[in-house]
Parts: structure tokens; sequence; C-alpha cells
């Protein structure tokens, strides 16, 4: 699958309309321009390789604890982003609420790694405002109306590392799953492995795109637009040549109480609203509860 480039240096209304058509359709894309440094996001990718690269005894001091506090490490075979399918190949350090939240000193590897992640967070919020922005001119809502409901509560920076571990069969870096919140920004190496599902239910696998950063609709995007965005199921499969593959995921999901509700421009005169209202935070915490407790009721690989 190769997905809708939209090019944001192109200007706010043709990559508007770019961005609407590509998350309708597929509910995907690649963005270009994003404005994230270049130096910057490999400084990123260093400092993740460095973390997951670092013995295992010291990983585990920065254990993920609970999905209220969705902070910490998880090694392999510790997640199921699919609660009923085996546990993902993938270790990973998720990093929440980085601007508001207080971050205990030793829950950090290091002071500079700390500072840095933070800085990091915060250009990678900056991006996803320019994006909610250019939503909200096309949902004809106000401008600032979903950069209001996303400032950091649930805004979760996600550093990734599949290592080259045998995989059994029907077993993947990371299981099938629809993202829970608003929109994830996806940054990742050319190693290739991400599969999204097609309408036709088909796993097509896709093709990376150069200096670009993949994003893709969540569940309450969907929600807020009546099923107008997809949020569409993907996976990641391990990789088969040996070589590790890394990816840092930038989820941009509303705060707690935020109460999501069909907007009224995305209903037709007489057309009737699929979802319910629901707050965010009831539904990210469901579906961040449901993959913890099938890690906890599970015996690890």
């Amino acid at each position: 699958m190769e997905l809708t480039v939209v090019d944001l240096a192109t200007g706010r209304d043709p990559a508007a309309r770019a961005l609407d058509r590509a998350l309708a359709e597929t509910g995907f894309a690649a963005v270009r321009n994003l404005g994230i440094d270049a130096g910057t996001l490999e400084r990123a990718f260093d400092e993740a390789a460095g973390f997951f690269h670092a013995d295992p005894s010291f990983k585990a001091r920065f254990a993920y604890r609970s999905a209220a506090e969705n902070f910490g490490y998880q090694a392999p075979g510790e997640e199921y982003l699919d609660p009923a399918g085996s546990p993902d190949l993938k270790e990973t350090l998720t990093l929440r609420n980085l601007l508001h939240g207080t971050i205990a000193p030793e829950r950090w590897p290091s002071a500079a790694f700390g500072a840095f992640m933070t800085a990091f967070y915060r250009d990678c919020l900056a991006a996803a405002y320019r994006l909610l922005r250019l939503l909200a001119t096309v949902l004809d809502v106000p401008e600032d109306f979903f950069v209001h409901c996303h400032r950091g509560e649930n805004v979760t920076l996600r550093l990734l590392h599949y290592p080259p571990l045998p995989a059994d069969a029907g077993q993947l870096g990371a299981g099938a799953h629809t993202d829970y919140g608003m929109l994830t920004l996806l940054f990742q190496d050319n190693a290739g492995g991400l599969e999204v599902r097609d309408a036709g239910g088909t796993w097509q696998p896709v093709t990376p795109v150069a200096d670009t950063v993949v994003i893709n609709a969540g569940d309450l995007l969907e929600r807020w637009t009546n099923g107008r965005y997809r949020s569409t199921w993907h996976r990641v499969q391990p990789r088969s040549d040996g070589r590790e593959r890394f990816s840092i995921a930038f989820f941009v999901d509303p705060d707690s109480a935020t109460r999501v509700k069909v907007l009224p421009g995305c209903l037709a005169a007489g057309e009737a609203a699929r979802f319910a209202p629901i707050t965010a935070g009831e539904h990210v915490q469901e579906r961040l509860q449901r993959s913890h407790e099938a890690a906890v009721r599970r015996p690890r690989p």
C-alpha cells in the first residue's frame, strides 16, 4: 500500500484537503514538512537505541507499573496489543504527559535523557497541533477546537524496539489493533513491517516514504467524525532477516475529561449518530486496561 503524501508546504487549504481525503479513504497518510528537525529526530533514535541496548537489569528499573500511569518500560512479550492474540515481539519505553506531569527523577534512565525526551515531546506536540488545526478547518469547527482538547494529559511518546527475535507461527512484532485516541504520529526507520488492513479485509504492507511521518486516525477521531475518518486496523510483522527495527510513536489522545460527541458537521440531514458520547479518559483507559490485563493473565513466552 502506498500512502497518500500530504505536504504541509503546499499551504493550509491544499494540505487540509489532502489530509481529509487520506483519512477518509484509508485512515493513514504520509506527511511531509511537519516541522520536526531531522537532527533532533536522529538523536531521538540514537537515544532510543542506547536505552534498548542496555542491560535488561538496567531497563527493568524503569518498569511499566499500571495502565493508569501509562509510563515506563515493557520487555518483549509483556504487551498484547491484540488481547486475543500472541504477545508482541517488541520492547517499549512509554513516556506520558511530559509537559504537565510530575515525573520522579528515578523514572528516567538519566537526567539528560529525560531533558531531551521532554524537549522532543514538546516539538512533536507542536507538530501535532498543526495537523489538528488542519482537521478543524475541514470539519468546520473553531481552529483550536481540537488543540484545546489535547493539552497533554494523555499525549504519549513511545519508543519501540523490535529485536531480531525468532517468531513463532502467527506471532507479530505488534498485534493487530486500532489506536485509541485522536491521531498517531509514527517515525520509523526504513525497515518496513507496518501492515494496514484494507476495506476488503486484506493486510497490505505499507511502503515507507522517505522524509515523511506516517499518521493515522484513532478510535476517538472516528467517533468525532461519525466514521468519516477510519480508525484502521494495523499491525507490525517481525523482521525475518535477523535485523532489528526501531520506531517512535507519538499518540495524540484527548485529555481525560474531554467529551467526544459526533460533530454536527459530520451528520447529514436526518442522519443519526453511529456513536454515543463518551469521555476520552473512559475510552483510552478501557483500551489500555484490556491490553495490560491480557499480559497479566498470561505467562511470558
